[in-house]
Parts: structure tokens; C-alpha cells; sequence
């Protein structure tokens, strides 16, 4: 078993010989490492969510009214932080949600690639974001023998959602996550105000353009008008339409492990689950695409209608027992989105690991010193509700 708290310990050996950490080990420190690092219109991209923000904050104060219940002398003195996941037995309980422009935030202009890597190298799973700055064939290569997952933004296109899919499948990725709540783009003042979208502007869209239904509804080849193909994928991004008599389609496009992806309400759940659904991703897009309640406040509920289906959670996460508290919620996994982002802004593959390092350690001290070994120890009864401390 990894004893992620080793971490800390290497951090306290280095400073002996006058190294100080590479990165900021806290959220806040890498926000604002990030925010000097990154052209001004990215950063608000990234760090923004919608209308007054109030729900992005309300993620993060969600976590902070459950405490954590310490047990004493419960031989917590070495964790094992493995979960089983598709059949997969995992190191760690997280996975790196999707960001659709961390292809754009590395110095290199490969983000994707360096996830990737970060993902090989640490065992912590991605979920490749349908946007990318390389294609999904490049970032999936780089996965070595850690599972990946691809996000599907389904078009309004059927063969093109259909050539996605395949293309993941050959590719290499474990599953396939499709995300419900970004059919159209939701209200955010910062982009708004800098009169600016990423893909507008042709990034992040090598997964369309090197796509052969895609090129085929072009005139002309991607390289030749980018324009033209830029102006194609805002056509047919979204699908509006899309409807739970559609979720029998989407379940016939592949054999693999289907997730839906922004399921909160319960009777979303079992209806998922009714159409053949293999796991729940219980999300609220970080506060990005619409005004709804914190996340956290709706997992309990969905993890209970999920009836023993992996409920993969994100959403607010930025530390070691948010992890915790999420677990003991009922989530199988928990990804992270903006720290890592904010990890791969500062220092590309390795920032993603160090971040990755950092939320760990700390998930681990807080299992072992509250008294908690095993995930499966993780129930909802070692939480209490606590006043919290109101955030923004």
C-alpha cells in the first residue's frame, strides 16, 4: 500500500537541504500562482463560473458543514486508499475531471498531453474532456496502464457522437462519460464581458477537426479554413434536443462502461439506471453552467437511487477531507477540476503531480489521524453537521 502522507515528509527532508516546495501546496496559493501565469481572459475562463457565482462558491461551503468524527487508537496507522471501479482496482478514490481548455493552459500548449502523462505516472485515472488541444488517439497513448475515461459532449450530430465514441473505443479508453448540462452555454459575466470563448477562437477543437464524419461537412480541410471549421463546431456542439428517449441510443453507441454526467435529482438516477446506465457522475459543472444548490447537498440522495451503481462526485472539491467527506458521502470517486488545472498552469505535467500529490497526502493524514483505514470505513455516520464558515 502507498503511503501518500510519505509526501509531506520528502517536502520537510528537502527543505533541510534549503529547497523549498517547486509549487503552492494549498488551493488558494495555486489560484494565485496561476492568475500570474496565464493571459487574463484564460484565467477568468477557468476560475469563473456562473451569473454572480454564487453557486461555484456555495460548492466549496458545502464541505465546510460536515465535520469530520476522530476515532482514537483504531490502527489507522497504515491506509489503503484502493477502490474498485469497473473493474478496475484503482490506488486512489480520485479521478481528474474534464477541463476543456487545460490543452491551452500548459506553457507548451499541450495540457492534454501533460495530463495525460500526470495520469501514467500517478495512477489517478483522466477524463479526457471531448475538447482538446491534441487529438484523443495522442492523449490516450499516454495513459500507459492507467484507465482513461472519454467525456462525450454529445452533437447535434448523431454520426459524429457515433464516430467519437468509436474512435474512443479504439483508442483505449475505459469509459465514456457523457455530460447532460452543457447543451448550450451557460451564463458567465467574466467570459461575457472579455466578449471571449476559447473554442470560438479555434482552441481546444482537435478532437472535430481531426474527426473524418466532422472534415466531411466541411468544403474545405480544417488546415485550409480553420474559420469555416470553427464556425461548424459552434453549429453542431450542443444538442438541445437531447431527451431521455434518446439515452437508448446513447447506450447502443458502445459496450463500454456508460456514465451520465450531471445527474442530481433522484428520479434522474433510477431513470438512468433504468436505461442501462453503468455509473452516475453526481456534478454541478463546478458552478459553471447554471445557478443550482451545491452539489455535495445532492449526493446523499442520488447516491441512495444509484441502489449500488458507482456515483463518481465533483464539484467545490479543493483539499485532502473534502476527498474524505465525499467518500463518506457515498461517492465510489471523487475528481478534481480546477486545482489541478490551476497545477498544470504553473508547471504542466509536473504541477498536475504535485497537486495530485498534495490532495492526497493530505486525504490520507486526514483518514489516519481521525482513525479511518479503509475507504469502506468511510460512512455517512463519521460526519457531523457543523455551523461552517461562510465562503466568497
Amino acid at each position: 500500500m502507498a503511503e501518500y502522507a510519505d509526501f509531506n515528509l520528502g517536502i520537510y527532508l528537502a527543505g533541510l537541504g534549503g529547497d523549498p516546495p517547486p509549487f503552492p501546496v494549498t488551493f488558494a496559493g495555486l489560484e494565485a500562482a496561476a492568475r500570474e501565469r496565464l493571459e487574463h481572459r484564460l484565467f477568468d475562463y477557468v476560475a469563473g463560473g456562473a451569473g454572480d457565482e454564487h453557486t461555484q462558491r456555495g460548492n466549496v461551503a458545502a464541505f465546510e458543514r460536515w465535520g469530520i468524527v476522530p476515532r482514537m487508537l483504531a490502527g489507522a496507522a497504515e491506509r489503503d486508499l484502493s477502490v474498485e471501479l469497473f473493474g478496475h482496482r484503482l490506488p486512489t478514490p480520485l479521478l481528474l475531471s474534464p477541463i476543456g481548455v487545460v490543452g491551452v493552459m500548459t506553457e507548451d500548449g499541450h495540457g492534454d498531453l501533460a495530463t495525460a502523462a500526470a495520469s501514467a505516472n500517478s495512477g489517478v485515472p483522466m477524463v479526457a474532456s471531448t475538447l482538446m488541444q491534441d487529438p484523443l488517439e495522442e492523449v490516450a497513448a499516454r495513459l500507459g496502464d492507467t484507465p482513461g475515461f472519454f467525456q462525450l459532449y454529445t452533437p447535434n450530430d448523431r454520426d459524429l457522437a457515433e464516430s467519437l465514441v468509436r474512435r474512443a473505443e479504439a483508442a483505449g479508453f475505459r469509459g465514456i462519460v457523457v455530460t447532460l448540462d452543457t447543451w448550450t452555454l451557460g451564463y458567465r459575466p467574466r467570459d461575457l464581458q472579455h466578449a471571449t470563448f476559447p473554442q470560438l477562437r479555434g482552441h481546444c477543437l482537435a478532437n472535430y477537426f481531426s474527426d473524418p464524419v466532422f472534415r466531411s461537412r466541411l468544403a474545405a480541410p480544417p488546415e485550409e479554413d480553420p474559420g469555416a471549421a470553427t464556425l461548424l463546431w459552434a453549429s453542431i456542439f450542443g444538442n438541445p434536443g437531447l431527451t431521455w428517449d434518446d439515452l437508448a441510443w446513447l447506450r447502443g453507441l458502445t459496450d463500454l462502461p456508460l456514465l451520465l454526467k450531471g445527474i442530481c435529482h433522484p428520479d434522474d438516477v433510477r431513470r438512468a439506471r433504468d436505461g442501462g446506465v453503468d455509473g452516475i457522475y453526481c456534478s454541478n459543472h463546478g458552478g459553471r453552467q447554471a445557478a443550482t444548490a451545491p452539489a455535495l447537498d445532492l449526493l446523499p440522495a442520488v447516491v441512495d437511487a444509484a441502489d449500488g451503481l458507482p456515483v463518481i462526485f465533483d464539484s467545490g472539491v479543493r483539499s485532502g477531507p473534502d476527498i474524505v467527506k465525499a467518500l463518506a458521502l457515498g461517492a465510489t470517486a471523487v475528481g478534481i477540476g480546477r486545482p489541478y488545472g490551476y497545477g498544470a498552469a504553473i508547471g504542466g505535467r509536473a504541477g498536475v503531480e504535485f497537486v495530485l500529490s498534495c490532495l492526497l497526502a493530505e486525504a490520507d493524514l486526514t483518514m489516519g489521524l481521525n482513525g479511518y483505514a479503509r475507504i469502506a470505513d468511510l460512512t455517512r455516520d463519521v460526519l457531523v453537521r457543523t455551523p461552517g464558515t461562510p465562503t466568497g
